[in-house]
């Protein structure tokens, strides 16, 4: 599966470097720079949920797991582990391709710019559209540099991944408005279908946890609030 994955990928134009277990891909990860992670789950040696951790403690990088058991606690491990999104093996090509390019988008993504607009103050909760390129986004003691895509608390800057400064951006733009996991899966992930909530609901989690429990509210049965 590795070695026909590898090759497949190169036909789209990707440069791939495979490893066979998880020590391995975790030297080969050190050695190099790559702009995405595609790890097994199960990986001998190292897994794919221990090597996503190890990842994480270094770098910010996207990282796509791959799990033969979609509804297992695979799928949640992965995710809390620091995991971008997921695919359920056995993967048609084309639909592991989409989900790398989708991750790889969002490794680059930065807000549409909105010409004469700045803000100091709340940016979203001011008149309509969201987040502008040069804004400096506050709410309370968190600010959100959307021009150098940084993300400070109390002035201490936090790390967050593509994936998880993506959610937060679109939280940002609708500061007190109900947001359903569907939209987010839509918006954020690039779901054209119905996708899995969990990995709105584990990054809603690292959120939590990076910026404070308080500051993203959950409504039962719809989804998520950002407090203002």
């Amino acid at each position: 599966m590795r070695r026909s994955f590898a090759v497949a990928l190169e036909r789209y134009g990707y440069e791939v470097r495979a490893a066979a277990d998880g020590l391995t891909g975790l030297e080969i990860f050190r050695e190099n720079a790559f702009d995405l992670l595609v790890l097994d789950v199960m990986l001998p040696g190292l897994d794919g949920i221990g090597l996503c951790r190890r990842v994480r403690e270094t770098s910010l990088v996207p990282v796509l797991m791959m799990s033969a058991r979609g509804d297992g606690l695979d799928v949640v491990a992965g995710l809390e582990a620091g995991a971008d999104d997921y695919v359920v093996k056995p993967v048609e090509t084309y639909v592991l391709v989409a989900r790398m390019r989708s991750l790889l988008r969002r490794a680059t993504y930065a807000p549409a710019p909105a010409p004469g607009r700045t803000t100091g103050g709340a940016g979203p909760a001011e008149g309509g559209g969201g987040p502008g390129e040069g804004d400096v986004l506050e709410f309370g003691d968190l600010r959100i540099d959307t021009a150098g895509m940084e993300v400070f608390v109390s002035d201490r800057l936090v790390a967050l991944t593509p994936t998880e400064l993506k959610l937060l951006l679109a939280f940002a733009a609708h500061p007190g408005v109900v947001l359903e996991r569907h939209t987010l899966l839509r918006d954020v992930w690039e779901y054209g279908w119905d996708g899995d909530s969990r990995v709105v609901d584990l990054c809603v989690q690292r959120l939590r946890r990076k910026l404070g429990r308080d500051r993203i509210e959950t409504v039962r049965g719809f989804g998520y609030k950002f407090r203002r």
